[in-house]
């Protein structure tokens, strides 16, 4: 009893499927700071220059005043302000490139999902007792162990790249204000890069991490899978679906005797009823494979894919098929009928050098098992 209560069975798919749903997936919040970090190092190495001269520029021509404006208090905020706003559209591609990627980069974990589940309040997480199970459980230690790792990998590169400019950072103080911002921002980028790296190696070992732990916590019992397909199958569409893949079975195994059978008697093409018999055992005829249209069709050409003979006769056909299970032996009434044709086809395959001189029989079916098409008898 207690091995079936232990979760060591993988996930279903309904499982997997309703945990989507309820946002239940792998999310990685070191792979998005990275590449958020690595993205916009990116922009600023090969655009950063080009923005500060340009930002520059604008706050130089809008905020140099003459008397006119002097004597004019109030045009100085409109200044300020068109300053401003020329900066603001000029770094407006680079917040719409990060703002892309921050829609795009949580999604590379676990899958991209929409769930308005999401939305509503748990409740559940303001109890304090199950709070306390989190801050002291499992994960939270393992996000402690990363949280270190980040801080002393982090704390690393920021003094390898201080020391690394440390001469250019003591003589900031002797350049003029433009040269000593772009030298601190060369600086500030080269530290961000190297971080980013840093994160993306993270990243590499917390993804794997993440899908691993929520992998975990949606692990099954024996009892719960059993308990879940006795659910599903109780649903109509399951239900459907299993009576389709059963028939679908069926089919092929009735299909895979079709070679075997020793004649095919057609409608000609609404019905085909495969029939096999061993002279030698002291039984009836067999009906090994039977069908209707599309199905008919198949038992056809599978019979000429494997010279079966085929004998059209319409209303022996619809009698087999309607009185007749596959893998049982036609009825005692329609056992001259079947043995004319059975003669017929043995004597056809047996000598093709006298297969002119056969006449073709006319099997005649008893009245109360002439069907029509629908499988009512005829009146």
């Amino acid at each position: 009893m207690a091995d079936a209560q232990e979760k060591t069975e993988e996930p279903t798919a309904r499982r997997l499927r309703k945990a989507q749903e309820e946002g239940q997936v792998a999310r990685s919040v070191d792979l998005s700071t990275a590449i958020l970090l690595m993205a916009a190092t990116v922009f600023f190495t090969v655009a950063g220059h080009w923005m500060f001269n340009r930002i520059s520029q604008m706050f130089v021509s809008q905020m140099a005043f003459d008397r006119k404006i002097l004597d004019k208090a109030e045009l100085l905020p409109v200044h300020f302000g068109q300053a401003m706003l020329d900066a603001f559209i000029l770094v407006l591609p680079f917040m719409a490139m990060l703002y892309v990627l921050a829609l795009i980069a949580p999604g590379l974990a676990g899958g991209y999902i929409f769930s308005p589940k999401l939305m509503l309040p748990k409740w559940n997480k303001l109890d304090p007792i199950n709070g306390l199970g989190r801050m002291f459980g499992s994960r939270a230690l393992i996000e402690l162990v990363k949280s270190l790792i980040k801080f002393l990998l982090i704390g690393l590169i920021l003094w390898l790249t201080v020391n690394a400019n440390i001469e250019d950072l003591v003589s900031l103080n002797r350049m003029d204000l433009q040269t000593g911002l772009k030298h601190s921002g060369d600086i500030i980028v080269d530290a961000c890069f190297w971080m980013s790296m840093g994160l993306v190696v993270i990243a590499l070992a917390d993804v794997p991490l993440q899908k691993f732990q929520v992998n975990k916590s949606l692990k099954m019992s024996r009892q719960e899978i059993k308990d879940e397909m006795k659910d599903s199958e109780g649903r109509p569409e399951v239900r459907q679906q299993i009576r389709r893949r059963q028939r679908e079975m069926a089919n092929n195994r009735m299909m895979a005797k079709v070679k075997d059978a020793d004649v095919v008697i057609t409608n000609p093409s609404h019905f085909a009823v495969a029939l096999s018999y061993d002279p030698s055992a002291d039984g009836a005829p067999t009906v090994v494979a039977k069908g209707t249209d599309e199905l008919a069709r198949r038992i056809r050409d599978e019979a000429l894919a494997h010279q079966v003979q085929l004998f059209e006769a319409p209303e022996l056909a619809r009698a087999l098929y309607f009185t007749t299970p596959v893998d049982r032996s036609i009825p005692e009434a329609l056992y001259q009928a079947v043995a004319q044709v059975i003669a017929y086809v043995f004597n056809l395959n047996q000598s093709y050098a006298g297969a002119r001189g056969l006449t073709k029989p006319r099997p005649v079916v008893p009245e109360n098992m002439r069907f029509d098409e629908n499988g009512f008898l005829f009146s």
